[in-house]
């Protein structure tokens, strides 16, 4: 395993760390008002879009599951647009599961869905710009031993670190505490930022530490 692939993948997931604390910071510059907490969910667009426009330009720059096929324009194009249905599909999915865990159902459905589309911009979006629409491909990797590639190995731990995040973030908010940060999403979509934060940079530190005992074969 090379030590230059490990800091690549170091500096790319600082990037994207760097970018979440820039969602915070640069907007009140901009817009008055504007905070976290405040103004939550216009955050939580913001977020979104800044993350999944840094992915998306990472993965066309690093190219780090750069397949070794030429595909044409229209195949690419086709791609593009099933990848697009993935990612809709998923935040669907993503709100379903949510309100199955008990958020409003009717109430504070804008809230629900921007917080849906969060956690697939920090778990499928990733898994879209690194395997594309390959639903093999997907459980492959999730699978015990599935990763083939330290970037798919950071890809595992971010995407769990992410939904535990957002499970963790889950446990203040029926608590009597009365404070503005534990109305809904808040709590769990600030546990799934700091979960997605806090994955990125335990990744390559974690393979960096295991690169002895890591063996990846092609599939």
């Amino acid at each position: 395993m090379k030590e230059a692939e490990i800091r690549r993948l170091f500096a790319a997931n600082l990037l994207c760390v760097f970018s979440v604390i820039l969602t915070a910071v640069v907007p009140p510059f901009f817009w008055d008002g504007f905070t976290v907490l405040g103004t939550h969910l216009a955050w939580l667009c913001v977020c979104s879009v800044c993350v999944s426009t840094l992915n998306i330009i990472l993965h066309l720059v690093l190219k780090p599951n750069l397949s070794p096929k030429r595909s044409s324009f229209a195949h690419k194009i086709s791609r593009f647009l099933k990848c697009c249905i993935y990612f809709f599909m998923s935040c669907i999915l993503f709100h379903a599961i949510i309100v199955l865990y008990g958020a409003p159902l009717i109430e504070s459905v804008t809230e629900t869905f921007l917080f849906a589309v969060l956690l697939s911009t920090f778990t499928t979006l990733q898994c879209l710009c690194m395997l594309g629409p390959n639903i093999q491909a997907w459980i492959r990797v999730f699978n015990k031993n599935g990763a083939t590639s330290i970037w798919e190995s950071s890809l595992q731990i971010t995407t769990m670190c992410s939904i535990l995040g957002a499970w963790f973030g889950a446990f203040p908010i029926p608590l009597d505490w009365d404070r503005p940060w534990q109305v809904w999403p808040i709590s769990c979509s600030l546990g799934a930022t700091f979960g997605y934060m806090a994955g990125l940079i335990i990744a390559p530190l974690w393979i960096h530490w295991n690169r002895k005992q890591l063996t990846y074969k092609s599939r």
